[in-house]
């Protein structure tokens, strides 16, 4: 499904100007942050990766320390067939929430894979993410880095995954979409008819 990673790919061209310094590395030995993303669908639970995708994953996190995500909603849902698609959520281009944007890290460099329940940053062309985020419902192997192809191949960058409350990412997958909504006319036939909103997005205390 090759084509899903360029109809996913960010909301707005965002220019790679203001780069952030990349963070260190989590040692190997420190348990992996977890945010509790409560949503008015239920809760979620994310794992970061800041190990494998350090710029990523810090990325997210620094959403969520500035509350950036909080009042956003879950504003597109991608459903190819049952179970197999994605999810949509961030700061939906509202520069207001936008931090700048960050190095590109694909997968072939970090190891991680888009598998189901893995969440990773949207982007248009690499370096130009900022705050969209995507949970894959299913394996999603064509959002992986793949410098056999020709062209941009160098997919999402995966940083982390859900661990508890993928069955409420599913209830989001499977409610009805509008038939003719759209975001800033892109997206039609994908956005919610009743967008889930993220209430608060907090890291969980660190246990060793």
């Amino acid at each position: 499904m090759r084509w899903m990673l360029t109809m996913a790919l960010g909301l707005v061209a965002m220019p790679a100007v203001a780069q952030v310094t990349p963070p260190a590395a989590q040692p190997a030995t420190s348990p992996l942050p977890r945010v509790a993303i409560v949503t008015s669908a239920g809760r979620i639970v994310v794992e970061a990766d800041t190990r494998a995708a350090p710029v990523s994953a810090n990325n997210f996190l620094r959403y969520v320390d500035q509350r950036r995500l909080d009042g956003t909603n879950f504003y597109r849902v991608v459903k190819v067939a049952h179970k197999f698609g994605f999810v949509q959520f961030g700061s939906n281009g509202d520069g207001k929430r936008s931090l700048p944007p960050i190095r590109h890290e694909p997968t072939s460099t970090t190891g991680l894979k888009h598998l189901d329940g893995t969440l990773s940053t949207a982007r248009l062309a690499p370096g130009t993410a900022r705050g969209e985020f995507t949970v894959s419902v299913g394996d999603q192997p064509s959002f992986d880095a793949d410098p056999t192809r020709p062209g941009d191949n160098q997919g999402y960058a995966a940083f982390g995954r859900i661990v508890e409350g993928m069955d409420v990412v599913l209830r989001i997958f499977d409610a009805p979409v509008s038939p003719d909504k759209t975001v800033r006319g892109a997206f039609k036939g994908e956005v919610p008819s009743a967008p889930v909103t993220i209430l608060t997005a907090r890291r969980l205390p660190v246990t060793p």
